[in-house]
């Protein structure tokens, strides 16, 4: 019988894998055929989240120069063999500065999943099953059965590898409790999800909808109600109501919106990292007796390489804003003690304090600001985001850049320690706040939107009330005291948390009660080595694999920056290798 192998999830993880699959079955597995099984019910290549069938109007969050789904020479340590190709630009012709749609991503990731298929061994068949995988049965030692959806025979394979991306997952106590309010009084309650599967037609043209959460999910949310509904923006920029929108009442924990991307290039030397997080830091860390604690020993170390990332930048590009040589620095920074001593060496080396790295004012810029109106909340938080356009697209600061550069650095080097529990979350929070903020023009559209009066500000530490005896839903914020909106509709404009006990895919549920472990956080517990899913009891299984999100190894992104050492290109070699090491010793 000839070797197979069933993927579970035909999106760009998927994709991936097999691109590492064909670059290595020729050293592992003597470019052997292999049955693959590709189980999605959304077309392979973009899968669900970029699918072809979605609004033309939403965008990457990305430019076309900063997504590839090759390896490069960057890769390191890689095993494989790196097998370059273009990044979205080259392979489209488009403005690599440009912001492409999700449709001409989806494009873009057919391809590269035709040119896997193609480079696979000679004489192997790949299978589409458009439908869901719902549970694996098989020992450790033998074939896997693949059952799907609708289907009364399983899909048969040697090994199962899963990368089923993000999941979808039931209500916490608090959604429902508001979802049983809503029902009481007939309002509309959206929970959280993705915004593009959300049905929007329930919210009704001017009409307030309070809207928690100020990320990526919210800026899908605006463009689909207002752009989706008809209005348009003129050549001032300025915001032409279709008069179908409803009023957006929008604030999050922080109050502000994500970032906006950094609108220029890198130029000049590049900071050195990993300087102070890097594999040896993180070999003795995971070497100490006892659990790793995010908040006591790796935010520290963290926190200390995105300022010697910040720093370097500053002191060898703009020497001039500084006091003292960079070398002098780099060995006071080096020894300094982590909190007031190094705060007090950067305030002494320099003298502006906007040119310091702050990580916690970067964190909570809203942090004790109070308004004595709505109307003051409004300019101001209009005036925040034309300063962060300004910044984020004047090379002038460019620290800002260094550190992004640092966040990825960061990045590859957490996904050895699995899940780091609420501090982890928090940080992995933080680092989309900082890095994974919405294209310029969207926050240019978000400030027209503000002047038009279809968005309007709540603030930071949004709280949210079911009101009986009003039947409506109320909201306000620590920005204006006192000042409170009420609303018929409400939506959770976030991503659901993961979660074991409440996820929505029927197959993660199947494999923990067969006996796979998940980790406080709600993720499934993997080999961080090679992605073998890890069983309660028994170990990492042979002959199970998992990649992305919703695992314990999960990564920045399936596809990523060119250049950057992407850590899920790495985690998708070694899969694969243990993949097919795994067939080559089953077939002796």
């Amino acid at each position: 019988m000839r070797a197979s192998v069933a993927v579970v999830g035909a999106g760009p993880r998927g994709t991936g894998f097999l691109e590492r699959l064909a670059a290595n079955a020729p050293s592992l597995y003597g470019n052997q055929p292999l049955d693959i099984h590709l189980i999605d019910p959304y077309p392979p290549g973009g899968g669900r989240i970029w699918r072809q069938d979605q609004s033309p109007l939403l965008w990457m969050n990305s430019m076309a120069a900063d997504v590839t789904m090759f390896t490069d020479a960057s890769a390191q340590p890689l095993e494989g063999p790196v097998r370059p190709g273009p990044d979205f630009a080259e392979w489209s012709g488009a403005d690599p500065q440009s912001f492409p749609s999700r449709q001409a991503q989806s494009g873009y990731l057919r391809w590269v999943y035709e040119e896997a298929v193609a480079a696979l061994p000679p004489g192997s068949a790949v299978r589409e099953h458009r439908t869901r995988a719902v549970r694996i049965s098989g020992p450790a030692d033998g074939r896997q059965q693949v059952w799907l959806e609708g289907e009364a025979e399983p899909v048969v394979a040697d090994l199962v590898v899963l990368t089923v991306g993000h999941l979808d997952a039931d209500p916490d106590e608090e959604q429902r409790e508001l979802a049983r309010f809503a029902r009481r009084h007939g309002l509309v309650h959206l929970p959280p999800a993705f915004t593009a599967d959300s049905d929007l037609s329930v919210l009704g043209a001017g009409e307030p909808v309070v809207v928690r959460g100020f990320g990526l999910a919210f800026i899908d949310l605006m463009v689909l109600l207002t752009e989706g509904r008809g209005g348009r923006y003129d050549a001032r920029g300025e915001y032409l109501p279709s008069g179908r929108e409803p009023v957006l009442y929008v604030g999050s924990r922080r109050g502000v919106p994500y970032h906006s991307k950094i609108g220029y290039t890198w130029t000049g030397e590049r900071p050195p990292l990993p300087r102070f997080f890097g594999p040896a830091q993180v070999d003795e860390l995971l070497a100490r007796p006892g659990p790793v604690d995010f908040d006591r020993d790796l935010r520290p170390l963290i926190d200390r390489e995105l300022g010697y990332a910040h720093y370097h930048r500053l002191f060898t590009g703009y020497p001039g804003r500084t006091t003292v040589d960079w070398p002098v620095f780099e060995e006071k920074y080096a020894a300094a003690a982590t909190g007031p001593e190094l705060a007090a060496l950067a305030e002494d080396a320099v003298p502006d304090p906007a040119d310091r790295f702050d990580p916690a004012a970067l964190d909570r810029p809203l942090d004790g600001v109070r308004h004595d109106s709505s109307e003051a909340l409004q300019e101001s938080l209009r005036d925040y985001i034309e300063a962060d356009l300004a910044r984020r697209h004047d090379p002038v600061y460019s620290p800002d850049l260094a550190v992004f550069l640092g966040l990825l650095s960061v990045y590859g080097q957490l996904t050895r320690f699995g899940d780091t529990g609420e501090g982890g979350a928090r940080w992995h929070g933080f680092f989309s706040y900082l890095a994974s903020g919405p294209p310029g023009p969207r926050l240019r559209q978000l400030l027209a939107l503000s002047r038009a009066g279809v968005v309007r500000f709540l603030g930071a530490g949004i709280t949210v009330e079911a009101d009986e005896s009003r039947g409506v839903f109320s909201a306000g914020g620590a920005s204006v005291p006192g000042e409170r909106v009420e609303a018929r509709a409400l939506v959770e404009a976030r991503l659901p948390a993961p979660s074991p006990a409440r996820t929505r895919s029927t197959l993660l549920n199947a494999l923990y009660e067969d006996g796979a472990r998940s980790s406080a956080a709600g993720l499934l517990v993997v080999d961080p080595v090679d992605g073998r899913v890890v069983d309660r009891g028994t170990g990492p299984h042979p002959r199970r694999f998992a990649l992305g999100p919703h695992t314990t190894a999960r990564s920045s992104g399936a596809f990523a920056r060119p250049h950057t050492n992407a850590p899920a290109f790495r985690q998708n070699d070694a899969t694969a290798r243990a993949a097919l090491t795994l067939l080559k010793e089953s077939a002796r």
